[in-house]
């Protein structure tokens, strides 16, 4: 009998502050594999549903408690779903307290300063959930492809990422990070009905285009950036996303199981309101 997969089974190695302590190769991982699908769409749609209740009471109760911080990392080629993925996992989930942040290419003041001073000011504050949608990921990962960094520079800002995330985790911010894995062909057909399709024109840039004929300069520059800054307080983890209910499903199992994970309870009960009535 073949073993039941375990989300860990997709988290990248652990760097040890010099070196990885494994080997790792994005290669390893298929993205079309559904390792925790429920066996059907509408079934993915049924979980997601039921994991998206589950979320919203404890999103309540970090926002309530003020105290802890969450932040989520999506990651990922064009077309991979990023969007997708903050539509369909936070469907259930009260707004209050949950923060989606879209980063774009650095404007020329953000360009003035260090690569993640535009990234401190959005990271969670106490009670908040909030969402990357791209993230300072960004700046070890374009400018290596298109040779705006060396090596000993792309190393220099793996290290500041880490110490980055370091802070951030020092100061109780939860850190989940996920790669959406796409393979090329998905990526294909997902570009083509963009073009197809009038009403989703304005999904689609040309310079998507020109990125998809560096794809195997991007999947090795994910391959190092990722085993660079997946540390036990800022992991990252591999999502086969082919398929977009799978991919759904997997995010919201992974942000359950860590929302679980920090025994979340609502504040005290306030003596002060013991016996009021409402006139």
């Amino acid at each position: 009998m073949s073993k039941k997969p375990e989300l860990d089974d997709y988290r990248v190695p652990y760097f040890d502050d010099t070196k990885r302590i494994e080997k790792f190769a994005l290669a390893q991982f298929d993205p079309g594999t559904k390792p925790f699908s429920t066996g059907s769409k509408d079934s993915d749609k049924a979980r997601l549903a039921e994991v998206g209740a589950q979320l919203d009471a404890l999103q309540e109760r970090l926002h309530a408690q003020r105290v802890q911080r969450v932040l989520l990392v999506l990651q990922g080629m064009d077309t991979s779903g990023k969007d997708g993925t903050v539509r369909a996992v936070f469907h259930e989930v009260d707004p209050l307290g949950l923060r989606i942040v879209p980063f774009k290419a650095p404007t020329p003041t953000e360009l003035a300063h260090d690569f993640l001073w535009r990234v401190h000011s959005q990271a969670p504050a106490a009670g908040e959930l909030t969402v990357f949608n791209r993230s300072h990921y960004e700046d070890v990962l374009v400018p290596v492809v298109l040779g705006q960094l060396n090596k000993d520079e792309a190393q220099t800002r793996y290290r500041h990422i880490r110490e980055f995330e370091a802070l951030l985790a020092d100061s109780g911010t939860t850190i989940i990070k996920c790669m959406l894995h796409i393979s090329k062909d998905e990526q294909r057909e997902r570009l083509q009905a963009r073009i197809d399709d009038p009403t989703k024109h304005w999904k689609f840039d040309v310079s998507d285009l020109e990125a998809r004929k560096q794809w195997d300069q991007y999947q090795e520059a994910y391959q190092d950036a990722l085993a660079a800054t997946s540390t036990e307080f800022a992991p990252w983890y591999i999502i086969p996303a082919d398929s977009k209910t799978h991919r759904n499903v997997m995010v919201a199992e992974l942000l359950l199981r860590t929302l679980e994970g920090l025994k979340l309870e609502y504040p005290p009960a306030k003596e002060s309101l013991k016996g009021v009535k409402v006139e």
